[in-house]
Order: C-alpha cells, then structure tokens, then sequence
C-alpha cells in the first residue's frame, strides 16, 4: 500500500513537515534552510535493536496503538497516527510518556509513528 502520509525534512535544521501531495516538479520543490527538502520514506522492517513499527489491537469500535520503544530525552516517538481514506488523526508525544495512542478504528488504514531519531515507522492496518 502506498503512503498516505507525506512528509519533508530539512537535512540541516530537521524540521518535518506534512504536505497534501508530492509534486515531481523539481521547480517546484520545496526548500528550507536554502536547501531542498528531502521525502521521508516509511520504514516497514526493523534493523535496530530499538523497536520503531507500531503494534495494535482492535477492540470493537477502537485501535489501541502501542510502539515497544523507549522515551528517553535524546530518543523518542514524538508521534502517532492513524491515516485512512478520509481522516487523519495525531497523538503528540514527549520523553516520559507511553507511547501508546487510541483512535477509532478504520479498515484499511495505516499507523504511524515517528521516532526523533530514526524517522517514520509504518504497519497497516486490516
């Protein structure tokens, strides 16, 4: 399934943010810091010894999301988010909390999750 999620980063102060479509016009690209910004890929497979993909459980009407990673000052989810055809909906996160969010359950949607660090995790959801 392709990304419902598009996100640029700047390489030099590392803003993120969510656009509504891509553009391919290199024209028109967007830029920060003087420079181009770069498309974040989602990652799907774990290589790192931290966790990053999020994990969930359907109770009736709810998705319960939950990311097995650490919340640490220098390392953390900042978010969490459940995208489906017509919605988007965001749970922001600090060091110190769970990283966990609910949402109302949508088939066919895909979690997200952001790590400051290692950037953008993805599952889908069924």
């Amino acid at each position: 399934m392709q990304d419902k999620l598009i996100l640029k980063k700047c390489k030099k102060c590392g803003v993120v943010i969510q656009t509504l479509g891509d553009c391919q016009n290199e024209a028109l690209e967007l830029k920060c810091c003087d420079e181009p910004m770069k498309t974040v890929e989602s990652n799907t497979v774990e290589c790192a010894v931290e966790k990053h993909i999020p994990n969930y459980t359907i109770e009736g009407d709810t998705i319960h999301v939950k990311v097995e990673h650490v919340m640490e000052e220098k390392h953390y989810i900042e978010w969490i988010a459940l995208v489906s055809e017509n919605t988007q909906k965001m749970v922001h996160l600090k060091p110190g909390d769970v990283a966990e969010a609910t949402f109302p359950y949508e088939k066919n949607s895909i979690i997200y999750a952001y790590c400051n660090l290692h950037e953008l995790w993805k599952k889908e959801v069924m």
